[in-house]
């Protein structure tokens, strides 16, 4: 009873589908165009956090003749968190994959290979600034990447299915 059981999981779990990173080998292996890319369900490997600030400040007196400095700080950010489902927009120059989170006006992220990592994963692309992050476009706005969010790059459910039909059957023999 127990083997049975032990078998019975042993096939539901190798009949799963596995996250693993988007690479330029799986894009090839599976012919992924522009057109089968939108029916891929993508997936980020690590938290994403986007950010921008905007400060505004016055001066100048108030009616008792004391001088006044105000300042605004605005901040925005967007957290993207761990495996979060996202879909495929287009595809970008320089083989630059562009992915959706939400809808919107631009509301879409740059994913590229690294020229210097021979893994052929797809990671966030921005460009990177001292003391600021990776600058890059969101929704129209300039936002800044933190850096943790460099490390992240795209997943996809890769489901392996192998079938095999086998007929047996057992000959009697012939006799003279």
């Amino acid at each position: 009873m127990k083997s049975l059981i032990f078998i019975t999981a042993l096939i539901l779990l190798s009949s799963c589908a596995v996250k693993i990173p988007l690479t330029k080998a799986i894009k090839e292996e599976y012919n992924l165009t522009a057109q089968n890319m939108k029916q891929v369900q993508f997936y980020v490997s690590s938290q994403i956090v986007i950010q921008r600030s905007s400060e505004k400040g016055t001066s100048g007196t108030n009616s008792d003749g004391t001088l006044v400095s105000s300042k605004n700080n605005e901040q925005d950010r967007i957290i993207i968190l761990p495996k979060t489902k996202c879909v495929f927009e287009k595809f970008g120059n320089e083989n630059q994959v562009m992915i959706r989170f939400e809808t919107g006006d631009g509301k879409f992220i740059a994913f590229a290979t690294r020229p210097n990592m021979d893994n052929g994963k797809f990671y966030l692309l921005a460009d990177w600034q001292p003391n600021k992050g990776g600058r890059l476009i969101y929704g129209n706005e300039e936002y800044f990447a933190t850096s943790i969010s460099g490390d992240s790059f795209l997943m996809v459910k890769v489901k392996k299915s192998q079938s095999t039909k086998r007929k047996d059957r057992v000959v009697k023999g012939m006799k003279v």
